[in-house]
């Protein structure tokens, strides 16, 4: 059967189809933000009333994190992604490790090897749908970690390892904001906000320890501005960014935040990620034509649940019927390969969509099956 010509009835859809693992689930409250602010778009970034938000975003994101009155909220111009770039100049003395799960922490491991300033790094790399962790090793100085691999959906708690001299870093982009991770297990915790902040991407917010403020005020080598992390820290400083950021992805952030404090926190984040992923998981066990794709429960993410479809059914057509009825960007990891579907479970998302959403899941397979 065509999937075009499979009805999902209306009973079963989820008031909400958008389960992208990112960009994500933008919430009604957070347009209607923008609609109020929408005097200051197309004004200076660098005067009060934009300083003043982004002052606020840095000010919450301490709150959110429980961050020390010592640590500091770093913001420029990229994603994530760039931020692997930067610390290839601004942070990596001259030897970096590399814990390597999936797609994204294999481009920052890539990014460091190929460095021509720099050591070969080491790299600890795992299978896909399982997790590498690093060990203290003699010559390392900076550690790199994923919080959660988008790509496939393995997560792991943040941890530190090293001596006095080294530095941690984690990919956060996908994990921040899901569940709360102890300051002293990290220097830097960096993310974009397009995942658990319900915004666009094009800005990446790091949150850093001292020691990690020290180690990119040593740093005295040539970097392009923008990779400059000591002109990131000068301009985060005077709560702006070097270039002009996107004044609607801060407007989307901030009230993205204003949201989960206002409801409890790191708390009302996680209570809502950890249903929705053990609804999919539950299911995925419990029903004979799906699985888990991460075997070990410890290291299942809260907010990517990555989906085995048995070979008996093309995933492509669960995902293009999921889609012909509304409910959009189910689908895999391209780079993965698997008969599968990928479902977000970001704060946004309300578990009782996860609820219809597993209705319709149903209904699907058994249309096709």
């Amino acid at each position: 059967m065509a999937e075009n010509q499979i009805i999902i009835p209306k009973e079963l859809l989820p008031s909400d189809g958008r389960f992208g693992s990112g960009p994500s689930k933008v919430r009604p409250e957070q347009l209607a933000y923008i609609n109020n602010h929408a005097n200051l778009l197309g004004t200076s970034h660098r005067q009060k009333p934009i300083k003043n938000i982004v002052a606020a975003i840095q000010e919450k994101f301490k709150t959110l994190f429980a961050l020390p009155k010592d640590y500091e909220v770093l913001l420029t111009n990229g994603g994530a992604s760039l931020m692997w770039d930067a610390a290839s100049y601004s942070i990596i003395q001259d030897k970096s490790s590399h814990a390597v799960y999936g797609e994204f922490s294999s481009r920052f491991a890539a990014i460091s090897k190929k460095a021509p300033h720099l050591g070969n790094p080491v790299i600890v790399e795992a299978q896909p749908g399982t997790a590498s962790y690093l060990e203290t090793t003699e010559g390392v100085d900076t550690y790199c970690l994923t919080h959660n691999e988008t790509s496939t959906g393995v997560m792991i708690d943040p941890y530190y390892v090293g001596n006095e001299s080294s530095v941690v870093m984690v990919d956060a982009t996908s994990g921040a904001g899901s569940v709360s991770v102890d300051p002293n297990t990290y220097d830097m915790y960096y993310f974009s906000p397009q995942k658990c902040f319900g915004a666009e991407g094009g800005i990446v917010f790091a949150l850093c320890s001292p020691k990690m403020i020290s180690r990119i005020e040593s740093i005295d080598r040539y970097a392009p501005a923008i990779l400059d992390l000591k002109t990131t820290l000068e301009n985060s400083r005077l709560n702006q960014t070097l270039n002009t950021p996107a004044l609607t992805t801060l407007f989307l952030v901030d009230a993205q935040l204003d949201w989960i404090l206002e409801n409890g926190g790191m708390d009302f984040s996680n209570k809502r990620c950890a249903d929705s992923s053990a609804q999919l998981f539950n299911w995925a066990q419990n029903n004979p034509l799906t699985s888990p794709f991460v075997e070990n429960e410890k290291e299942r993410s809260l907010v990517t649940a990555t989906i085995n479809i048995d070979s008996s059914i093309d995933a492509e057509d669960v995902v293009a019927t999921l889609r012909f009825n509304g409910i959009v960007d189910c689908d895999p990891y391209r780079k993965l390969g698997k008969n599968q579907i990928r479902v977000a479970t970001f704060p946004s998302i309300d578990p009782d969509d996860i609820s219809q959403l597993i209705k319709c899941l149903d209904f699907v397979i058994g249309e096709l099956n």
